[in-house]
């Protein structure tokens, strides 16, 4: 490799399934400065990684589609540039549910890479399978099935965005009527709390409205348990930066995800903000 400056070349590598929202990270990973490749062959990765100049962040997106992929030339391609001091690898795989994708697919009218002459269903079960392994050795694991656009470009933007940050924090809101989300690294369950649904003037609104924090934080059993979620958060943020994580996602669920799982990612956000600025909140069900 040429010889470099003392700081290490910044290096993602982005891949997941097909459908999941590769392109979108390419894109957004560009437009943040980084030198994008996608769909190089995978031959081409360590004589690209040797030759470039040091002076941008690069990001390649490899998956099911590129021309000599396979996921064990793609694990021993990963694990040698990790073992290299002068490069800093991130493996970010953007992953979506089954039946997402093959929404996805449905919706596109899109042939499966994998299955072209057959259903989408069996392209889609048979990339997850593929790419099994690969998604166990990632260091960022982004879900986007509940996710447009919009929001896993924002996701992305806080991951990667170039202010020297390390840790990016996400905070959701959901209903439990709906599932726990996915990707979600701490839940927390506050069905306990007051509901404000049973206050006729209060169920119109969500936990964002003043009203609605007011009587959630006025159930006596509030305090306690929000100061011992943010001790927990507090308590985790600095191992999870040694550590070398880049992405922590905490979940607050209720049963209709309007108000007391949103007026505890709203207070939660705030209270993080000193010591984790670079937190994004996102309400599942508004």
């Amino acid at each position: 490799m040429n010889t470099r400056d003392a700081t290490p070349l910044k290096m993602v590598l982005v891949t997941g399934p097909s459908g999941a929202g590769r392109t979108t990270a390419i894109n957004v990973l560009e437009d943040l400065g980084y030198e994008a490749i996608d769909n190089l062959p995978l031959s081409l990765l360590p004589a690209v990684v040797d030759g470039a100049p040091g002076d941008r962040p690069l990001a390649f997106g490899m998956d099911s589609r590129n021309r000599d992929f396979s996921p064990d030339a793609l694990l021993e391609a990963i694990t040698l540039i990790a073992q290299r001091d002068e490069v800093e690898l991130n493996v970010l795989y953007m992953d979506a549910r089954a039946e997402v994708l093959l929404r996805r697919f449905s919706e596109t009218r899109r042939r499966h890479p994998m299955a072209p002459a057959e259903s989408p269903e069996v392209g889609v079960q048979r990339e997850l399978a593929l790419m099994e392994n690969i998604r166990a050795r990632a260091d960022i694991l982004l879900d986007t099935s509940e996710m447009n656009v919009h929001q896993a470009r924002e996701e992305i933007e806080n991951l990667f965005a170039p202010d020297g940050r390390s840790l990016a924090v996400s905070i959701q809101s959901f209903s439990y009527k709906k599932g726990v989300p996915y990707a979600a690294d701490l839940v927390f369950d506050c069905r306990f709390l007051n509901n404000p649904y049973w206050v006729p003037e209060l169920r119109a609104l969500n936990g964002r409205d003043l009203a609605v924090q007011d009587h959630v934080r006025g159930d006596p059993r509030f305090p306690e348990f929000f100061d011992r979620v943010v001790d927990m958060v507090q308590f985790l943020l600095p191992a999870y930066r040694e550590e070398g994580k880049a992405h922590l996602s905490i979940a607050f669920g209720c049963t209709g995800g309007q108000h007391r799982s949103v007026t505890l990612a709203e207070t939660l956000a705030k209270a993080l903000a000193e010591n984790a600025p670079q937190v994004s909140i996102r309400h599942r069900e508004l």
